[in-house]
């Protein structure tokens, strides 16, 4: 990701430019030698003004087909505590709608917003999130880069039973995620791995973020969650880590270069983000902005 002390909001880098376009960083070079690609050379290193690539990429449609929905401004998706902090404390401006992976998955593809958080586990391959994107969203205009990776495992209180993996929380009761979360899918398939017998459980309500589920245990709604360590923290209640998950943002790669995301990703490389990865615990946010895939 680009060193924010180096580069601002409204600029991108060969690099970056190359990664998001899919094309070879000699190509961006040329299209920039030849004049076809807006850049900047006023400090002595090739920049390409974000707004200004959006606007050439549009003149470069060819005609007969139907214009591409507009998108609002919305993150959609899975509820991530660091990256609904990060949206708010950028501000970026971006709204909100966190209803799990498959639902923000399938929202981006009906353009109801600009972006989507994913922590979508393939058990087939053993993967995270590609599987699941390309599947359902190769048709798309869009990029798939990293945020996060992320400690998960049992949520429970100092004062209760203390499970050290998944087969021990048989007789337990479960706060759940709701279907379409991505920690739902995740733990079905690690029940199935790992020889939980998921009958044995009691499911209370399911909660629709990771502090709802976590501070169900905290109340003693429930007697164990599939949460993040971060989270764990921050209500005071004891953690058993499992797995550590990937989380990534699919992104249109047209709004990509738009002020609100380029904001947030800019804000993504500050001291103060990291500063916050550190505080939370459990994050590992080394390689925030990074491609991971392209449509």
């Amino acid at each position: 990701m680009t060193d924010p002390e180096t580069q601002t909001q409204e600029f991108l880098t060969v690099r970056e430019l190359a990664e998001l376009l899919r094309l070879k960083e000699r190509k961006v070079y040329d299209l920039a030698a030849s004049g076809d690609l807006p850049c900047s050379r006023a400090t002595g290193k090739l920049l390409f003004p974000a707004a200004e690539v959006r606007a050439w990429i549009d003149r470069a449609k060819s005609g007969g087909h139907a214009a591409a929905a507009t998108r609002p401004p919305i993150m959609l998706g899975s509820h991530d505590p660091l990256l609904d902090w990060a949206i708010r404390e950028s501000g970026c401006g971006l709204a909100t709608y966190f209803d799990g992976s498959l639902d923000g998955l399938a929202r981006f593809v009906g353009a109801e917003g600009v972006a989507t958080g994913l922590h979508v586990y393939d058990a087939r391959t053993a993967r995270w999130n590609v599987p699941a994107v390309s599947r359902v969203a190769g048709a798309q205009n869009a990029v798939l880069v990293s945020f996060a990776r992320r400690r998960r495992g049992l949520v429970f209180r100092p004062d209760g039973p203390r499970p050290e993996t998944l087969a021990d929380i048989a007789g337990f009761r479960v706060a759940p995620r709701q279907e379409q979360s991505g920690t739902a899918g995740l733990f079905e398939a690690l029940a199935a791995e790992r020889g939980l017998d998921t009958a044995t459980l009691t499911f209370t309500q399911a909660a629709r973020t990771e502090d709802d589920a976590v501070d169900s245990v905290r109340r003693g709604a429930a007697d164990v969650t599939f949460g993040l360590e971060a989270v764990a923290r921050r209500f005071g209640v004891d953690f058993a880590p499992v797995i550590d998950e990937e989380f990534a943002l699919l992104v249109d790669r047209k709004a990509w270069f738009d002020p609100p995301l380029q904001t947030l990703v800019a804000f993504l490389g500050t001291e103060r983000f990291r500063e916050q990865v550190c505080s939370y615990g459990g994050y590992d946010a080394s390689q925030a902005g990074a491609v991971v895939w392209n449509a």
